[in-house]
């Protein structure tokens, strides 16, 4: 049996603009039970965990800067928000989560392990 990984896009916001973002620009939701984290960058929106892999600190209590980087509020570690991983390269990855916005609006991909045969 292999796996095979499919998203399943689900609906955060009708519009960027109704997603209520506060200061820091990194806005913690909860989605099918999960709870992530969407932050406004110059590049636009990005998810990833709501907790830090180093030692489970509030992202969303964290700094943005201009590079594209979220630092966890509780020891400064620095993740890239293109790929997850820490800046210091001492192996913590935070997980991110594919987001997309269309007319239709925000929607976050979460995977669902499929089984094939």
């Amino acid at each position: 049996m292999s796996r095979e990984k499919k998203l399943r896009w689900l609906k955060i916001a009708d519009s960027k603009a109704d997603l209520r973002f506060p200061e820091n620009n990194i806005l913690e939701i909860e989605i099918d039970g999960k709870r992530i984290c969407i932050a406004l960058t110059a590049v636009g929106l990005k998810a990833c965990s709501s907790k830090c892999p180093h030692a489970g600190g509030e992202m969303a209590q964290g700094k943005l800067d201009n590079k594209g980087n979220i630092t966890c509020p509780v020891h400064g570690y620095i993740f890239n928000l293109n790929n997850g991983r820490d800046t210091n390269f001492e192996g913590y990855f935070l997980k991110l989560y594919p987001i997309k916005e269309e007319e239709k609006g925000v929607f976050v991909g979460l995977e669902e392990v499929a089984f094939e045969r």
